[in-house]
């Protein structure tokens, strides 16, 4: 590990010199990409100042111990502080090895967040609309834009399904671990017995793509333009600015309608397919290739129960790490952070595991 570490200090020392080179600055995307690397390298590098700091006071206090000459009172502070030292040079430790793993390339993308009703009617729906809402929050929670590429609202305000992008630093690093199927327990609004029903919603989490990462022949694509509908179906307008493309050798089709602006529909559904193509590959990669697994909390497949939201108890319970929280209407209300950490966590624990064997 220390061999890691002092070969990416060079690298790190050589970028700071390179990023500071008025010849290079003069260059803006030679300097963009060095720039980049170089904050990429920051965390790392400053844990690993922090870790060298320790353990150069280990070996100071050690080294006045084995001098001896000294009182009671000094010698059990000096080891005193060895053993608080000891402590944090473990912490430290073990945090650069969680630095050290390979890095998801996606985790600074943005999310294209994708939520359906699933089994369970009206009230699946209700409850798609109840999950928007959470991320929706927990979004604005984290100072990052929220946009709605496409949605279809069931006529009691229910989402049959909704797509949306989620803009911000790091937004697929935290929300990765979300996609799945979300299960509901409660009393439904339409339910006059008072009979607690169990339906479910489905969520889907993707990285935004770019163009340089899916690249789309247009012939590949066939475009149907036709007028918007609202609730039940009927017409809201009587413009043609809805836009529905159909990519033709891998039959995914994709709708927006929720613009007024026939050519912003096109790009809105332009952004979703491209980013559905892209996750399309990256499975198909991921099965080719056996040593590539799914961990138990990753991006995991969409038809796996990861969570139930029981309202009668006020609970919530992630599936895949036995997290059991009763702050049910926090959680609601966008507060997801308690589970979002323990999920990361658990999946660096395993990769950790995985990569010591």
């Amino acid at each position: 590990m220390l061999d890691r570490l002092d070969k990416m200090e060079d690298v790190y020392n050589e970028l700071t010199e390179k990023i500071s080179d008025p010849r290079i600055i003069e260059d803006q995307s030679v300097w963009r990409e060095y720039t980049k690397k170089h904050a990429s390298m920051q965390e790392t590098i400053d844990a690993y100042h922090a870790y060298q700091a320790v353990l150069q006071q280990m070996k100071d206090n050690q080294q006045l111990l084995d001098e001896g000459g000294l009182d009671q009172e000094m010698e059990e502070l000096i080891r005193t502080d060895l053993s608080e030292l000891a402590e944090q040079e473990e912490e430290w430790s073990h945090r650069l090895r969680v630095l050290l793993l390979p890095r998801d390339p996606n985790d600074d993308k943005n999310v294209l967040l994708e939520i359906r009703g699933g089994t369970g009617g009206e009230e699946a729906a209700l409850f798609a609309g109840d999950l928007m809402k959470m991320y929706s929050r927990y979004a604005e929670n984290q100072n990052w834009h929220m946009d709605i590429m496409s949605s279809s609202i069931t006529d009691i305000g229910g989402v049959k399904e909704v797509v949306l992008l989620i803009e911000g630093r790091g937004a697929y690093s935290r929300l990765k671990y979300e996609s799945g199927v979300h299960r509901v327990q409660r009393v439904p609004e339409t339910e006059s017995s008072g009979r607690i029903h169990t339906s479910a919603a489905t969520v889907a989490v993707l990285p935004e793509a770019e163009e340089v990462d899916v690249e789309i022949n247009p012939t590949d694509v066939r475009v149907d333009i036709f007028c918007s509908s609202g609730p039940g179906g009927q017409s809201v307008n009587t413009t043609k600015s809805a836009i529905r493309l159909t990519h033709i050798p891998t039959g995914l089709v994709v709708s927006c309608q929720d613009e007024k602006s026939q050519l912003k529909n096109k790009d809105k559904a332009m952004k979703v397919l491209r980013s559905r193509l892209l996750e399309k590959a990256t499975d198909e990669q991921q099965g080719q290739q056996a040593s590539t697994r799914k961990s138990m909390v990753g991006s995991g497949d969409r038809s796996e129960r990861i969570r139930t939201y029981n309202f009668p108890q006020g609970r919530v319970t992630d599936h895949r790490i036995g997290l059991t929280s009763y702050k049910l209407d926090y959680v609601l209300q966008g507060d997801l952070n308690e589970f979002i950490e323990a999920l990361t966590n658990a999946d660096q624990a395993e990769k950790l595991k995985a990569d010591v064997s």
